[in-house]
């Protein structure tokens, strides 16, 4: 009898973990025993879980969520569950997210419109020991990995900078970044002054035109 693969799903939205849920039910050696709604409520399961020893083998995290991000969680992750390997799940494409996504320690980066035909593979690839990630992926990371030259300005973001640079770029208000983000308009200002500063950038319309020329918003 092939082992359970038990599956702990990450995503604010219910109708997005229903439909995880409806393509892994196919599989018969596949179950999802755990769900969370945000972060906080992520690592407070994993926190119990390393106490009962629930076992999940496999964590799938959307990487856009309310309060904190995936990627924002991610060392934590790491740190308080380092056997239990995570799939990013993001609505983005490879430039956007990916690269950031494997260097914070994820095992996979899955786009979600990619789901209903790569779940099932990915899980089964990262539950083997491997990695799964886009051909494209796979290019910049090699070479990012030989590249000997300074780190793209944006590189020196922190997680939740970078998302708030991302949605800048895409003309987001204050306002509405505040509220898909759960925190202050007076915090998503605070972020876009640091981004400034980071990045060596005048204001909103030069972290589009950045963002554009490198490809990091579609």
């Amino acid at each position: 009898m092939k082992k359970m693969i038990q599956i702990l799903i990450a995503d604010d939205h219910s109708i997005v973990r229903e439909g995880l849920k409806q393509i892994v039910s196919e599989e018969s050696d596949m179950r999802v025993t755990g769900e969370a709604g945000d972060a906080l409520s992520l690592l407070e399961m994993i926190k119990s879980n390393n106490k009962v020893n629930r076992g999940w083998d496999i964590i799938i995290l959307d990487i856009n969520m309310p309060g904190r991000s995936g990627l924002d969680i991610m060392k934590e992750l790491k740190d308080s569950a380092p056997n239990i390997p995570v799939l990013i799940l993001s609505m983005y494409g490879d430039e956007q997210y990916g690269l950031r996504a494997i260097k914070a320690g994820a095992s996979g980066y899955l786009k979600k419109v990619s789901a209903p035909t790569e779940l099932v593979s990915a899980i089964r690839k990262i539950v083997s020991g491997g990695k799964y990630i886009s051909d494209t992926l796979a290019a910049k990371l090699a070479d990012s990995f030989f590249k000997k030259e300074r780190n793209l300005p944006h590189e020196n973001l922190s997680a939740r900078e970078f998302d708030v640079m991302c949605k800048i770029a895409r003309g987001k208000s204050a306002e509405e970044i505040a509220e898909e983000l759960s925190i202050s308009i007076h915090t998503v200002y605070s972020y876009r002054n640091r981004i400034l500063d980071k990045m060596k950038l005048k204001s909103s319309v030069e972290i589009t035109q950045y963002a554009l020329q490198n490809n990091l918003i579609e």
